[in-house]
């Protein structure tokens, strides 16, 4: 066995990562005290016997293996400082192991399946970093006591409160613990950082009142029932909506019923509408799921999968770990109860088929991993399989109710308050709030009511910060605003703190916001554009032959002009009521201003300013990361429209653009599972556009210009759902180019999956398929988020001598397959 050894930093070092090692190799143990670091990572290690042979070891890597039990030889190696343990399957860690560790300072124990720590961790009296998220923690308590911790990790464990004490250490100046089914401190608290959790427990009074407080979203096809329903549970009688009055956008209600605060959501069904979603729904949220009865049709495929099949898919992949009510809707518009028998059997028994398939899915695709020769290269995937699996996205059975009657309102309405109140479907439904989280929030609406904050809710910081302050002597500006994104983060206001043009501006009103938002996004604006009067035309200095401009680009091109843009809102405005010209003017904006509600559309990714196309230039100054890119001349191109790629219906300018494709392109697959969501491809094409001009934009493709670099990206939706990625073969003619173009691609390959931790519930596969016409062999790539790395430890280093050959015995050169060395893929 031939291991990479040498001295650095004075330090004698061996390297056995990824040698598919099952014991530990001889001439490894033989060496003894003369090694200091040892790197044993990616391997198939389930034991390390002989390891306090080595007894003169600081640093220990032991992640990506197969240990299940943890090894009792390691509380020998009394120099250790550093040991990493992560991403195996330890389940356990015993006792008196760590008070043998007393320099060590570096604990990672991060993806296991830990339940229970040690109460003698804190014999580790140096340990300053520690890792523990992604176990199955239930408690933090052994580790407070720990003096010289800095940063610890909590995420995604089975935390359902955390220790006072331990944010009394003065040290700690790193903690994150997102993930877990949090009630003390609320995970809206915590999602604010370790600031936020402190002053939580500062504020905290022996007798803060627990809460039961629950957003309940409405979902379901257009015209499903939704707003009928929303209406009628929050009125307790039957409530009838007119098509005409049907929710444009979102809307929003709050309803308190027998000690439990109802936040209705009430989203619009129509699908130009979803590209908004994103924003809103959020995770351990209620769902309540509409169908319409009447128009569902049995043994249809497309009629579940239109009225139901969709909207659990989506569901599954956003917040995998919710509750979801179904509501059958339109009773009264069946034939007879038989019929709505059969209906609902249907619907029921294809749900229950839809969660087994899933999860049969994730499980063939987990073993699919283990068998490989080498799975320890694959252990980031099995490992983001196994936590997919353990989300338990609950579907209750169907409720069939005839809108009409108040005794089914009531029905439903009893259903709904008993649901939440179940501790086995709803067990963080309470939580433990400071008395003024309540008091604050209580303050708001009294200002609403009062007119001492207009009745838009826009009100500026240094304003409602003042106006609480009077309230609350005791509490100072920084706490206020921590409390004041704790309401944010649970949907009462919006404070877009990270948005530099609203960073001063608050909405306590979040439904005028969405009234805001409706203007531009809505499925009739082709209409709305039409009706604007010649005095709003004016207002602006535009033309009426403008509008027939703007309808037809809206339509062919899915640009709409910053002009109609501004003569909407402020026609909007002034409908409302709204006189404030300065309001209406940070709302609306100006020719060289953004206003409030275009950041706020650009900022959730549903749309991006349209760039003007020219001509490249191929002796333009090249892109690069992190450093400043001028352009050759001066010009610079006012934009006068804004792009809503979702609205595209073709990609006959891309492939114009495009040409064809060649067997010599860099082309990579990175494939979704178990699909590519709803409207992800469109807010992907505004990331990464974003970044780059020229660029051209269709319906499922989309074109950029990196330097001298064109890359391609398509959304493939057929069979297998995936993203191709390629580089054209004529602007990769020599390695230097190769390189920079895997670089341009690991950028696109970033911000792909950093839109993908959107959604929970999905996972990716990443290949290079062979270039054979005909063949369907590939080439996978293993744990390839290590090369979105941005620390540089994942350096490119390939030749042009080194090829790699398909099962069908084609042979492709590997720099352009693989961003890295050889051994970072298996065929």
């Amino acid at each position: 066995m031939l291991s990479v050894n040498g001295t650095k930093n004075g330090k004698k070092e061996e390297d056995f990562a990824g040698k598919k090692l099952r014991t530990l190799p001889i001439e490894l143990l033989q060496r003894g005290q003369d090694v200091e670091k040892v790197d044993l990572q990616r391997n198939r290690l389930k034991q390390v016997t002989g390891i306090s042979q080595l007894s003169n070891l600081t640093e220990l890597n032991l992640s990506r293996n197969e240990l299940t039990d943890f090894p009792l030889e390691i509380k020998d190696l009394h120099q250790l400082v550093r040991l990493y343990l992560n991403q195996n399957n330890l389940k356990t860690v015993p006792e008196d192991v760590f008070p043998h560790l007393e320099k060590l300072q570096f604990l990672k124990l991060s993806t296991n399946r830990i339940g229970k720590l040690p109460e003698d961790i804190i014999g580790c009296k140096n340990l300053s970093y520690l890792n523990l998220s992604n176990n199955c923690l239930t408690d933090l308590e052994p580790v407070v006591g720990l003096s010289h911790i800095k940063e610890l990790y909590a995420e995604k464990n089975q935390l359902a409160e955390l220790p006072y004490s331990l944010f009394q250490t003065k040290s700690l100046s790193q903690f994150k613990v997102s993930g877990n089914p949090l009630k003390k401190p609320p995970e809206e608290v915590c999602a604010g950082g370790l600031k936020d959790i402190q002053n939580y427990f500062s504020m905290l009074e022996s007798n803060s009142p627990s809460v039961c407080s629950v957003k309940t979203m409405f979902l379901g096809s257009s015209m499903a029932g939704k707003s009928t329903l929303c209406r009628s549970l929050k009125e307790g009688y039957p409530v009838s909506v007119a098509e005409d009055d049907r929710t444009v956008g979102i809307e929003i209600s709050e309803v308190e019923s027998d000690g439990v605060r109802f936040y209705f959501w009430d989203f619009a069904g129509q699908e130009e509408y979803y590209i908004t979603h994103h924003v809103f729904i959020t995770a351990e949220a209620f769902v309540i799921l509409t169908i319409d009865l009447s128009s569902y049709q049995t043994e249809s495929p497309q009629s579940f999968d239109e009225k139901v099949g969709l909207w659990i898919r989506n569901i599954h992949l956003k917040i995998p770990g919710s509750v979801v009510l179904l509501v059958g809707t339109h009773v009264d518009q069946c034939i007879d109860e038989n019929e709505v028998k059969e209906k609902k059997k249907e619907i029921e028994e294809n749900v229950e088929k839809m969660l087994q398939t899933h999860k049969s899915h994730l499980d063939q695709r987990k073993t699919n991993l283990q068998n490989m020769d080498n799975p320890s290269l694959y252990s980031d995937q099995i490992n983001q399989i196994e936590r997919l699996t353990e989300y338990n996205l609950k579907v209750l059975d169907l409720v069939v109710i005839d809108c009409t009657k108040p005794q089914d309102i009531c029905r439903l309405h009893d259903h709904i308050r008993n649901t939440v109140l179940n501790k086995d479907t709803f067990p963080n439904i309470e939580q433990t709030l400071p008395i003024c989280y309540h008091e604050v929030e209580a303050n708001i609406q009294e200002l609403l009511r009062n007119g001492d904050i207009s009745e838009h809710g826009i009100v500026t910081q240094d304003v409602l910060l003042h106006e609480l302050k009077n309230r609350h002597n005791s509490l100072t500006h920084d706490k206020l605003k921590l409390i004041l994104q704790y309401l944010h983060r649970i949907g009462v206001i919006m404070w877009y703190k990270e948005i530099p043009a609203l960073k001063d501006s608050l909405f306590v009103k979040p439904s005028f916001l969405i009234t805001l938002f409706k203007t531009i996004v809505r499925h009739d604006l082709d209409q709305r554009l039409d009706a604007i009067s010649p005095a709003m035309l004016k207002l602006e200095n535009a033309l009426q032959k403008y509008k027939e401009r703007w309808i037809r680009d809206y339509k062919d091109r899915a640009t709409l002009s910053n002009m109609a843009i501004r003569i909407l809102m402020r026609t909007e405005l002034l409908d409302l009521g709204i006189t404030d010209q300065e309001l209406i003017k940070d709302v609306v904006g100006s020719k060289k201003t953004e206003g409030h509600v275009l950041s706020l559309l650009k900022h959730f990714d549903v749309c991006l300013t349209s760039k003007p196309s020219c001509p490249l230039n191929p002796h333009a100054n090249e892109f690069v990361p992190k450093k400043t890119w001028k352009p050759l001349n001066s010009i610079v191109f006012e934009p006068d429209s804004c792009l809503f790629p979702s609205n595209l219906l073709d990609n006959k300018q891309v492939e114009e653009k495009w040409g064809q494709d060649s067997t010599e392109d860099i082309n990579i697959h990175v494939y979704f599972l178990p699909e590519i969501p709803h409207g992800f491809f469109p807010r992907l094409a505004i990331k990464i556009c974003s970044w780059y001009s020229p660029y051209w934009t269709g319906k499922d493709q989309c074109l950029l210009c990196c330097g001298s670099k064109r890359i391609l990206l398509r959304e493939h939706c057929d069979k297998d759902h995936f993203i191709e990625i390629r580089c054209k073969d004529s602007d990769i003619k020599t390695s230097a180019e190769i390189q920079k173009a895997w670089e341009a691609i690991r950028l696109i390959m970033l911000r792909l999956d950093d839109l993908t931790m959107q959604w929970q519930g999905l996972c990716q596969i990443v290949q290079s398929p062979c270039r054979d016409p005909g063949c369907s062999d590939y080439f996978e790539w293993n744990d390839w988020k290590e090369w979105l790395d941005e620390s540089g430890t994942n350096k490119f280093s390939v030749g042009l001598e080194e090829k790699y050959v398909c099962r069908n015995g084609h042979k492709r050169r590997t720099e352009l397959l693989f961003p890295r060395a050889p051994d970072f893929a298996d065929t």
